[in-house]
């Protein structure tokens, strides 16, 4: 039996079955004792974090005055740290050739009824050039695990084909990638090609289940791919990004398994996670979410989200269009700081109509509005949609960007570099009713900027950029 470790290299050591059973239980017998519960949340007030045994018994609390203040924390915490920006990005789908087995994805190698399809160069400039038409700066490139369709050649010929593709005004400044786990060497390759963040969803962190769950394919070794981000950490990523899939195995020994991979990067490689995902389990070919009997309500995944926002204050947290806009509108303000709008989930969705007979989706998308749409309701709610990309270009990864956040410094370096980038999408791609709504809301932001030259130096920017001008940054 492995002993619980969080500085361990070792997989079941710093992720420990026996650990998160005995999180589980000690949070079973103390969900309504108060005075600990108070205990763990004025400890949470000081916005530095709780441990995964606090959270878990924060999560299964049943008392209904901890719970408003829970996420009421949550809430305050998402606004201390990030603001009123909501970054923005889409995903982009390269290639659905995959070899893994995995039972709750549609490209999994045994599923006869969907097409393979695996974009070219020229196909995926042309699909870059419709997402910067759309207004993107940040992209998410997806493909699935086969080392004769996918090798690592193809994906950093792919992040140069994307960041070279240039169209108007636009260019995508930012190359997030999500894709297998692979060897040291090739994140070193992953990290000369300029990525930003290197995301791969656990799935589940119980090891039998996620075993069953990848039956063949190089994704049945859990070590191996629980390992992955130190892995990419220390072959130089400064950025990574965690997230499960809700929904396949119990979600309370999930969020446990999810904070205990936050707090091993944290001993382990010196920084936690930039960003950490949230998906639910959701349809697509060939999946059917009832045939996985820990699927998660939309109350239960609320307190998902504040829990982990109050666990790990420092982390954005990312949303996308498998959520439904109710869903994502009751998100967003307890703790979510990135979402995607106008995806499409299938490969070549941006370019290519398919009908349900042909789709390449690897999963249905819920919120199914433009981007503008997105924007504009984003506005709405006194959001600032985010374009920004400006630490990564400015070498601010990693622990330098987490010092930034932890200085509070966000509304003098975050908060205008957003309000440039919606400028730019406003005057280049937003319908008239969204770029009126969008210039009121940076008037106004624009005068929350607490210091002065910084200020007189955004509102020049935002001057400058009504002439044409492009790509300021702070």
């Amino acid at each position: 039996m492995s002993e619980y470790n969080p500085k361990s290299p070792k997989a079941e050591e710093f992720i420990n079955h026996e650990e998160i059973l005995a999180s589980l239980r000690f949070a079973e017998e103390n969900k309504n004792n108060k005075p600990l519960i108070d205990e763990i949340l004025k400890k949470a007030e000081e916005y530095k974090g709780i441990t995964h045994r606090e959270a878990a018994l924060l999560f299964e609390c049943n008392l209904p005055d901890a719970n408003e203040r829970i996420f009421r924390l949550a809430k305050e915490i998402k606004d201390n740290f990030y603001g009123n920006r909501i970054v923005m990005f889409a995903p982009l789908y390269l290639s659905n050739y995959c070899v893994n087995g995995c039972t709750y994805c549609p490209y999994h190698h045994q599923n006869a009824h969907i097409p393979r399809v695996k974009l070219t160069q020229e196909q995926i400039r042309d699909e870059v050039t419709a997402l910067i038409d759309m207004g993107h700066k940040r992209l998410a490139i997806e493909a699935g695990e086969d080392p004769v369709n996918n090798p690592i050649e193809y994906i950093l010929e792919s992040i140069d084909t994307i960041y070279k593709t240039k169209h108007k005004n636009g260019a995508i400044r930012r190359v997030n990638v999500n894709i297998a786990a692979t060897t040291p060497e090739n994140y070193k390759k992953l990290k000369d090609a300029g990525i930003g963040t290197y995301i791969l969803f656990q799935e589940t962190y119980n090891k039998e289940n996620y075993e069953n769950l990848h039956p063949t394919g190089p994704k049945h070794n859990y070590a191996y791919h629980t390992e992955a981000m130190d892995r990419a950490m220390h072959a130089g990523i400064d950025d990574v990004g965690l997230g499960v899939l809700f929904g396949l195995s119990l979600c309370r020994y999930e969020l446990v398994g999810l904070i205990m991979h936050a707090e091993h990067l944290e001993a382990y490689c010196g920084v936690g996670p930039h960003t950490i995902s949230v998906p639910r389990i959701c349809p697509a070919d060939d999946i059917d979410p009832a045939a996985f009997s820990d699927a998660v309500d939309d109350d239960t995944f609320a307190k998902i989200v504040a829990v982990i926002r109050i666990a790990v204050p420092y982390t954005g947290m990312i949303i996308s269009t498998r959520e439904s806009q109710k869903t994502r509108e009751r998100v967003l303000n307890l703790g979510i700081s990135q979402i995607s709008g106008g995806s499409r989930t299938s490969v070549g969705g941006y370019t290519m109509p398919e009908t349900r007979d042909d789709s390449t989706a690897q999963f249905d998308v819920s919120d199914t509005r433009t981007l503008d749409e997105v924007i504009s309701w984003l506005i709405d709610m006194g959001h600032v949609p985010s374009f920004c990309t400006a630490c990564y270009r400015e070498g601010r990864t990693g622990d330098r960007f987490m010092s930034l956040l932890k200085s509070r410094q966000i509304i003098n370096c975050c908060h205008p570099n957003a309000l440039l980038t919606l400028k730019e999408y406003l005057t280049d791609y937003a319908s008239p009713e969204t770029a009126k709504k969008g210039e009121a809301l940076i008037a106004k932001e624009t005068e929350k900027i607490t210091n002065e030259k910084v200020k007189i130096r955004a509102k020049q920017n935002l001057i400058d950029i009504e002439k044409g001008t492009r790509d300021f940054r702070f």
